[in-house]
């Protein structure tokens, strides 16, 4: 197993040994040691699979009390999937990185507490699974509006399918929490 990091600090993809043969493969999707010492040392309280349609959108979210670090790796289709640095204060404030995770690919990103996560979907449908540091509580959970001019994420898609409360997010620099 690979585990590289990414332009922002504490955010990794970790690239896993697959074995392949006629009959398949097999990888191991997580292993507790391996990924403590790759820098990923977080304990997993909580697993979230979604499935959504090509052009769908999900955040940017985080949680300001509770936060959660996420370990994400896209199940079946394809994914871009993105971090934000949303710790106020931090060097990389605001900045972003992307990732495409596939079935194929096999990848996953370790998005650690203080940045918000989000994805969207390119593929016809595509599954995604991801391991959770804390229990979601909605109560806690923020938004930031998906195309934050101040942030610029490149998105592949120019007109998501997104929820109500993605709709409604609102700029990073107008979080009344601080994550």
């Amino acid at each position: 197993m690979e585990i590289r990091e990414t332009e922002l600090p504490g955010v990794k993809v970790v690239v896993p040994d697959v074995f392949e043969d006629p009959r398949g493969f097999f990888f191991e999707s997580y292993h507790a040691g391996r990924y403590a010492d790759g820098g990923i040392d977080a304990q997993f309280v909580q697993d979230n699979h979604s499935k959504s349609e090509r052009g769908t959108l999900r955040g940017l979210h985080a949680q300001w009390r509770k936060p959660q670090g996420k370990l994400v790796r896209c199940l079946q289709g394809e994914i871009f999937d993105v971090a934000v640095d949303a710790r106020k204060g931090s060097e990389t404030f605001g900045r972003w990185v992307g990732v495409t995770l596939t079935a194929a690919n096999r990848h996953q990103i370790w998005v650690p507490p203080g940045f918000v996560h989000g994805f969207c979907v390119v593929s016809e449908t595509a599954e995604v699974e991801y391991k959770c540091t804390d229990l979601y509580d909605p109560g806690y959970e923020v938004s930031v509006i998906w195309n934050d001019p101040a942030i610029g994420v490149q998105w592949p898609i120019a007109e998501p399918l997104l929820s109500k409360k993605d709709a409604e997010g609102v700029p990073l620099a107008e979080l009344e929490h601080e994550l």
